[in-house]
């Protein structure tokens, strides 16, 4: 007999070679129906695969992201299988699962398919799954795996299984198709009822471009008709709220080749947005006790060797900036903090002096390659909204604490509602990517797993997911679409002071080191700027709107009339402007609409005689005629509502 030890802590005990798909039917014939993926002592396993020892088994469905992976993993394969069946002589090569769905990159030889052949390829993908094939995943020694796919004539899959070694190469069969695979498939190709191709891409071999260019095909798979039709629908949403567009039309920002690529150019609207939410956070930092420091955008390159970021982004920077000193070289800056630090270690400290909480608004720069930028979330050029607390170390729990509370409140005051926090430690078989001692790194990982459990926080644990210097609190953020977005980090880091030689005295007069803590809640204002625009879909928090309303007169005998209604919102600290244009009220209107004003407020002979204005709200229509005072409640109101000030 075997213990097999479920999620819940409870242990059952089961006979040698019981597979995940028995212990789910002593379970429940209904767990039994909608398992279709397993884990067993943390290694992904078959839900056939017999189990002969004791060990932790999770057993996941198609709503669990590990069920998910293996539902499209396994929809790979069938995608795969119908490309060799319409395409013969098609060589494969890697089919993976990502985030949203998967791809398989394929050698189509001379053949170019194109949107045109995905309908075949869909079809013959349903028919394969409604075949109701299981899928088999067998062990395979190397010279039998090499001679395989020599006979196919498939030297990429050749040059796979020469850098395995025997005992660790497996097929997986279903149906009359075969592939070399390491495993996590559902139970059957009938579980899959609906697929889409999305698109082909280029893909090189391996990613390096010096290799054959393949086709990457991208698809997607449901269970069921109705969750693809669902997607397709969320794809369209998606489109109309894509920050890039959105910007465009909003008219927020800009790009421009003479510029450069990845450095977005900031318009009027949008640097006033991205000087509300400096604003904001800046209000709020200073409550927490926080003070602005101001550093250059570029470093001595032995600033950045000294804090180990040279190692780290040295391939990724800008080539050093050379001077006419011999042998001197400067960098673009990748990161605040090495400045933060030696703005530290400007001046003296005592026990009593700390913590130390340093701020900037800090823009860095990282060389991404051409192909991996995209709009605002991927950029050569960002600001972050950073700052690093230099305690002590009994101060830590508190001061952690402190930082989980303002970056609850940035997220509450901007709409951020569906969150969970990712715990990012070190990978514990890979210790060389860190730097810093096991000491310092235990000392790390516990200060941030005691801080979110005693916030209560619904959080997850990362293995190898940590900063290089330190272990980190990620929260990750769900989308109006049900995306999820990395946003808001707080790090510990006993390396930087280290490195940097930072140093307090103590209250027993001896020199003591330091501990840093890096966070920045919006992580970077451009990202930020770019999620937020598509969570809203260009409706902002009103207190963030770059205009919370538009005076539109009837005609242009009222302008004197506008132009009195814009000065007493001003003196209320209303946002507007007024569109005096010799237009029809409906054009305007609809245009407001489009331009997302929150409030339309039309202004003809009898506001004018009576004092008052008539209101509209975006997307709700009209609210009546009412005096401007009025009107101003109106908008506190609202705003109170969502922004409610800091409490430290």
């Amino acid at each position: 007999m075997i213990k097999i030890t479920l999620p819940d802590g409870s242990i059952k005990e089961f006979e040698k070679g019981t597979t995940p798909m028995d212990v789910a039917r002593s379970i429940s014939e209904g767990l039994a129906r909608n398992v279709i993926s397993a884990k067993f002592n943390n290694e992904t396993v078959e839900t056939t695969t017999p189990l002969n020892t004791d060990g932790d088994l999770v057993l996941f469905t198609w709503s669990n992201d590990e069920g998910k992976k293996a539902f499209w993993h396994s929809s790979s394969h069938v995608m795969a299988q119908a490309i060799q069946d319409l395409y013969p002589g098609a060589k494969l090569t890697i089919g993976p699962a990502i985030d949203r769905g998967f791809y398989y990159d394929v050698d189509f030889g001379e053949k170019k398919i194109s949107e045109n052949d995905f309908k075949k390829i869909e079809d013959r993908m349903l028919e394969i799954s409604r075949g109701k094939h299981d899928f088999a995943l067998r062990s395979v020694s190397k010279a039998d795996a090499l001679e395989f796919y020599k006979k196919e004539n498939n030297a990429f899959k050749v040059e796979l299984i020469e850098n395995l070694t025997d005992g660790e190469i497996t097929f997986c069969d279903h149906d009359t198709f075969t592939d070399l695979c390491r495993g996590g498939h559902i139970p059957n190709t009938g579980i899959i009822k609906a697929v889409k191709l999305m698109s082909v891409a280029g893909a090189y071999w391996r990613g390096d471009e010096t290799n054959p260019q393949l086709t990457r095909v991208y698809g997607i798979s449901f269970p069921k008709q109705k969750e693809l039709k669902e997607y397709l629908a969320l794809l369209e949403e998606a489109k109309k709220r894509d920050h890039r567009k959105l910007g465009k039309e909003l008219e927020l920002f800009t790009f421009s080749q003479k510029v450069g690529q990845g450095l977005p150019l900031w318009l009027p609207k949008g640097a006033a947005l991205r000087e509300r939410l400096e604003n904001f956070l800046k209000k709020a930092q200073k409550k927490a006790g926080y003070e602005m420091v101001v550093s250059p955008h570029i470093g001595h390159k032995e600033l950045y060797v000294t804090s180990g970021h040279y190692a780290k982004y040295g391939e990724d920077s800008f080539q050093p900036i050379t001077t006419p000193n011999e042998g001197e070289e400067f960098l673009l800056k990748p990161m605040n903090c090495p400045h933060h630090c030696e703005m530290y270690n400007a001046s003296s400290w005592s026990y009593r002096d700390l913590p130390k909480r340093f701020a900037e608004f800090g823009t860095v720069y990282r060389y991404e390659q051409s192909g991996e930028l995209h709009g605002l979330t991927r950029v050569r050029g960002f600001t972050q909204d950073d700052a690093h607390i230099f305690c002590m170390p009994e101060q830590l729990d508190e001061e952690f604490k402190k930082v989980i509370d303002l970056t609850l409140y940035v997220f509450s005051s901007l709409g951020f509602d569906d969150f969970t926090a990712q715990v990012s430690l070190r990978d514990p078989e890979k210790k060389d990517k860190y730097i810093g001692s096991d000491d310092v790194w235990e000392k790390a990982e516990s200060a941030i797993l005691s801080a979110a459990e005693e916030k209560g926080l619904n959080y997850v644990i990362e293995k190898g997911e940590a900063a290089f210097y330190g272990p980190k609190l990620d929260f990750m953020v769900k989308d109006a679409l049900g995306r999820s977005w990395q946003l808001g980090t707080i790090q510990v880091d006993y390396n930087l002071p280290e490195r940097f030689d930072l140093t307090y005295k103590g209250s027993d007069n001896e020199s003591h080191r330091p501990v840093m803590i890096h966070r920045a809640p919006f992580g970077s204002m451009e990202r930020f700027i770019a999620i937020l625009l598509e969570h809203t879909g260009g409706n902002f928090p009103l207190w963030l709107m770059p205009e919370q309303a538009i005076i539109l007169s009837l005609s242009e005998k009222y302008e004197n009339y506008s132009q009195k209604v814009l000065n007493l919102l001003e003196n209320h600290e209303i946002r507007a402007l007024v569109d005096n244009r010799n237009e029809t009220i409906g054009k305007k209107i609809r245009e407001a609409e489009v331009n997302k004003f929150p409030y339309m407020l039309i202004v003809g002979e009898q506001e004018a005689k009576d004092g008052t204005i008539s209101v509209r709200k975006h997307s709700e229509g009209d609210l009546g005629t009412m005096k401007i005072d009025d009107f101003a409640d109106l908008i506190n109101t609202e705003i109170s509502s969502t922004l409610k000030p800091f409490k430290t």
